[in-house]
Parts: structure tokens; sequence; C-alpha cells
């Protein structure tokens, strides 16, 4: 059996809490099946979570049915009566990875609609071996060519509804176009992601003082949200001048 866990802390973008890959204590006499194999009870379970680390650490490509079957315990027939193939795998890999799209980032209480969005840019600090892996449904689209395949297509459908949450949460925070300044942001953290990859050094930081100041930038502030009178009506007064004609 293949240790896929190496004894390193899992680190994650764009993504909440993931099942970790691991088995507490070993398999019971009747949970072994055929050549010490466990038997079908939660088996979907340890595909996916086998897929998750092995699709991480080696690719999608790289990564072949026998090797998975053999880090989730399962026999090939037992996988393929849970996915009809690699292809189905690959998708179900990618939706179970954030299926909320960063709930816990944009439906936390405890921020401003400012802070979540640079919330989104946090990633957990560790040592400086264990950088963050590239964001999955990038890495899927860069190994899959078919854009008709299902992986490519709700990795698709995952980037607009992470682009429409930054969105919505500009809109909380008072952007002045909230829709552009959520593709920026996506865009800055998708750029992020490659980045750190290529350059096998952590680019987040960096990533996130430049949205601070997208951010400021789009958001109004109080002194450029003034009242314009119109013409023929009085003069409306700014914060900290008398209205004219009163005496000081």
């Amino acid at each position: 059996m293949l240790n896929v866990l190496d004894g390193q802390p899992e680190r994650k973008l764009c993504i909440p809490g993931v099942t970790p890959l691991g088995y507490a204590g070993g398999m019971t006499e009747l949970e072994k099946g055929p050549q010490g194999r466990r038997r079908g009870r939660g088996a979907r379970e340890r595909i996916l979570s086998a897929s998750q680390q092995l699709f991480r650490d080696q690719g999608i490509n790289g990564t072949g049915m026998d090797q998975l079957c053999a880090v989730a315990q399962v026999s090939k027939r037992t996988a393929y009566q849970h996915f009809t193939g690699k292809d189905e795998l690959v998708a179900e890999y990618l939706r179970r990875f954030d299926p909320d799209v960063m709930a816990g980032v944009f439906d936390r209480t405890d921020l401003t609609p400012r802070e979540r969005l640079l919330a989104a840019f946090e990633v957990p600090a560790t040592g400086a071996q264990d950088i963050t892996p590239m964001c999955p449904y990038i890495a899927a689209s860069v190994e899959i060519h078919d854009p008709q395949h299902p992986a490519r297509q709700y990795a698709r459908d995952y980037k607009k509804a992470f682009a429409a949450r930054l969105a919505e949460t500009a809109r909380e925070a008072g952007a002045t176009n909230p829709e552009q300044l959520g593709e920026q942001l996506a865009l800055l953290l998708d750029g992020a992601s490659a980045r750190t990859r290529v350059l096998n050094t952590e680019s987040f930081p960096t990533a996130a003082a430049i949205a601070a100041v997208l951010i400021d930038n789009a958001i109004p502030s109080p002194a450029m949200t003034a009242v314009i009178p119109l013409p023929g009506s009085a003069p409306v007064p700014v914060a900290g001048e008398r209205p004219p004609g009163q005496a000081s």
C-alpha cells in the first residue's frame, strides 16, 4: 500500500475543509475482502479520498486507476461499480472539492464585506517547503484538453460561481461596479495560484496587497459620495462647513 500522506500537512487553495486521506486503525477480519482489501462499505468515500490526494500530488493524467484502487483498498470492479470510468471520477472529485464555493470565507458573519474579500486571499502559513498547490479547477482544465469533458464543464461553472460570490460581496461592500471588481479579484487569485506553481514560492501575499488597492479604489470614500445639488437649489454644505449666509 502506498503512503500518500508523507507526514506533511495538506495545503489547500480556495477551499474549505477537505476530508483528509488516511484511515485510523487496521482492518478487522470482517472488513477484509479478497486479497485483504476492504469490502464495499465506504468504498466510494475511500476512492474519492484517494483521488483528492493523488490528483493533487501527481496530477490527473499521472494517476492510473490501478494505483488509485490500491490506495483506496478496493478492487477495480468495485471502483467501476461506483464510477463508470475515470472521467466521471474526476468530475465528482471536483464537485466534492468545494461544493459551497468558499462558504468558510463568504458566509462569515464576523467580518465586514471588505474583510471577506481580502480573506479569500489568505492561505495557511506553513514551512517554505510546503507550497500551496495549484487550484484544482485550473489544474484539471490544463490537463484535460476536451472543453466538453464533464470535469472541464464543472471547472468552468465553479469559476463563474466564484466570481459571482466575489461580486456579491463587493456589492455589499459598496463597490461602484461590483461585477468588475469581482472579475478582477477572481483573475488575481487565479494568477497567484499559477505563479505560485511556476515559481514554487508563495504569491498570495503580493496578490492580497494588490487586492486591497483594487478594493479601496472600487469603493467610494464618504467624501466622494457628497450629494451634488440640482441647478437652482441651495448648495449642500460639506461636512465641517457652515451653510451660506450663516454667521460664524
